[in-house]
């Protein structure tokens, strides 16, 4: 009786084993379909993606720096005098010769009428010598004297030839001293601020103005000692174009002329001038500038957003989606970097390189691409309508 009991308890439980089988089944069937594929498998990215574009890149540095003169000379009197006139005004542009200051001169003119008059006089002692020369060898040769009267006249007549060329240096080295009382430009440019008048007591310490030279100028930089074999090899192929910038008005052209022999060990850079033509006075001595050197143009080079550029212990690389809407990796190398884009090398330029997402992705991932944001404002556009 109690075996008979236990067998048809067993039937009844597998009955309602299968009941609920067969219930459950579909159920999770359909699970399985809606969750769209096998278990464990997920869901693609959702991922935007962009086109390359080609363009000719140029490749530039920039660098801060300030705009100095190519000459600028400040002028001093070479002598202790008076200022007799003043025939400049500040602020005026000069030539090279023009009469800028005229200091007291009388003591000076003095000793030049001084030093002529003593090479007037030596030279009359020297006509002198001569013909008592000329007469003695005359004499000589009837013997009405002796050699040796002739041989000291002719030691006397070669000390006073040498006092006339002392007397003529005396009067070249006093002119000299009188010039010092004439002061000219000694190169064209911009006169600055004048320091003193007429009558005003002037020594070779006292400074009476400045001239600087304003066109061509010259833009002074540094750049980083990671530039400079980019530079030198640019440098090579010819003039470099540099443009400069102070903030105000148009940029200005000019040339790289000028990279130091050394590199500055403590700053870890080195410095470098550019020339510029400075005929409107654009660039002035003192202001800072931009200086913005074009190395090179990178013709129809490939071009991708920074943020597509991805950084492992194994190089640069960026996702592309493929044919199959999976991430592939492409291998790319950074060639010069502008703004919020670079230039590249590793992609033919018809690819959809992923831009936002791909910190999400594998290679091999599926990949979903977001709508475009200005699909879905003509969708609400047409939903209004």
């Amino acid at each position: 009786m109690k075996t008979k009991t236990i067998v048809i308890s067993l039937v009844a439980a597998a009955a309602v084993a299968g009941t609920a089988y067969s219930l459950t089944r579909p159920d999770a069937a359909a699970k399985a379909k809606e969750g769209g594929g096998a278990k464990g498998e997920q869901p693609p990215t959702v991922v935007n993606v962009v086109k390359p574009r080609r363009e000719d890149v140029p490749v530039v540095l920039s660098a801060s720096g300030s705009v100095t003169p190519v000459t600028s000379v400040v002028l001093h009197p070479q002598t202790t005098s008076t200022i007799r006139k003043v025939h400049i005004r500040e602020g005026q542009f000069v030539k090279a010769g023009d009469l800028m200051f005229t200091l007291d001169d009388r003591s000076e003119r003095a000793n030049v009428s001084k030093a002529d008059a003593q090479i007037r006089r030596d030279s009359a002692s020297v006509a002198d010598l001569e013909r008592q020369v000329a007469r003695s060898e005359q004499l000589l040769a009837q013997k009405f004297i002796a050699q040796g009267a002739l041989d000291t006249l002719r030691a006397q007549l070669d000390a006073a030839r040498a006092a006339t060329g002392a007397s003529r240096a005396a009067l070249q080295a006093e002119q000299v001293a009188a010039s010092y009382s004439t002061i000219r430009a000694p190169q064209a440019g911009r006169v600055g601020a004048i320091d003193v008048f007429a009558g005003s007591l002037v020594q070779p310490t006292s400074a009476l103005t400045s001239i600087t030279q304003l066109d061509p100028i010259d833009v002074a930089f540094t750049l980083p000692e990671s530039a400079l074999a980019g530079l030198l090899a640019a440098q090579q192929q010819g003039k470099l174009a540099v443009q400069a910038s102070t903030g105000a008005g148009k940029p200005v052209e000019g040339v790289l002329n000028f990279v130091d022999n050394a590199v500055n060990t403590q700053a870890g850079a080195i410095r470098a001038k550019a020339r510029f033509a400075n005929r409107d006075s654009q660039l002035w001595p003192g202001q800072y500038a931009t200086a913005h050197i074009t190395l090179q143009t990178l013709k129809n080079a490939v071009v991708i957003p920074q943020t597509a550029i991805i950084i492992t212990p194994r190089g640069t690389s960026v996702y592309v989606v493929d044919a199959e809407r999976k991430a592939k990796s492409v291998a790319v190398t950074r060639l010069h970097a502008f703004g919020q884009n670079v230039a590249v090398t590793g992609l033919e330029g018809n690819e959809q390189v992923i831009t936002e997402g791909k910190q999400n992705l594998r290679p091999g991932g599926k990949v979903k691409l977001a709508e475009a944001p200005a699909a879905k404002a003509d969708d609400v556009k047409t939903a209004a309508r």
